[in-house]
Formats: C-alpha cells, sequence, structure tokens
C-alpha cells in the first residue's frame, strides 16, 4: 500500500469527529478530522481527513496517517511516518481496525 495512495470509505458527518488544526511551516493553518488514533508499540498515530472532505460528495476520502509525539506539557506535534516499515505496521492496524468495523455492520 503506497503512503500517497491512502484512501477509505468514510462517511464524514458534520460534529462526528473532533477536528484538529495543523499549522505548517509557513504559518498555515489546515483544518482535519480526527477519525481515530491508535497506540501500537508505545506509540501513538492518527488518522486524519481534511476537514473539506466532509462536504464532499465523493465516496472516497483521502486520509493521512501520521505520528504523533507529546511535550512536557502533554502538547501534541504530529509528523509524517518516515520508516516505511512503521507506516506499513500502522496502515495495517488502521486497515484492521475498519475491516472489524465494516464486520459489526
Amino acid at each position: 500500500m503506497a503512503k500517497d495512495d491512502f484512501k477509505d470509505d468514510l462517511e464524514l458527518e458534520e460534529d462526528e469527529f473532533e477536528v484538529l488544526v495543523l499549522v505548517d511551516d509557513n504559518g498555515q493553518e489546515h483544518y482535519f478530522h480526527l477519525i481515530a488514533d491508535l497506540d501500537i508499540d508505545g506509540k501513538t498515530y492518527v488518522i486524519v481527513a481534511p476537514l473539506e472532505a466532509g462536504d464532499s460528495d465523493e465516496e472516497e476520502v483521502e486520509i493521512s496517517i501520521l505520528k504523533a509525539t507529546f511535550d512536557d506539557e502533554g502538547n501534541m506535534f504530529l509528523a509524517d511516518i518516515e520508516d516505511d516499515e512503521e507506516w506499513e505496521k500502522v496502515a495495517d492496524a488502521w486497515q484492521d481496525l475498519v475491516e472489524g468495523e465494516n464486520e459489526e455492520d
């Protein structure tokens, strides 16, 4: 599964997910739905989708998987997962979670 091609069939409803504001290196704010957080091997990862994806009629929503780290005050910082093996492990865990939820429906 390629990092840039990770998409999912999510139906994003207004107020269904927590909203995260991410600030890029240029100080530009970007708004995302927090879809899920995963704890794997003692590390935290988040699954996010652009906030405007909830306004789209498209079935597939492009999501991002990011690694979360925390400072001493508990502030969360998000970064891309650089290691391919680590990214695959997290993507597989997310896929298992989604498939498990779909089986319950």
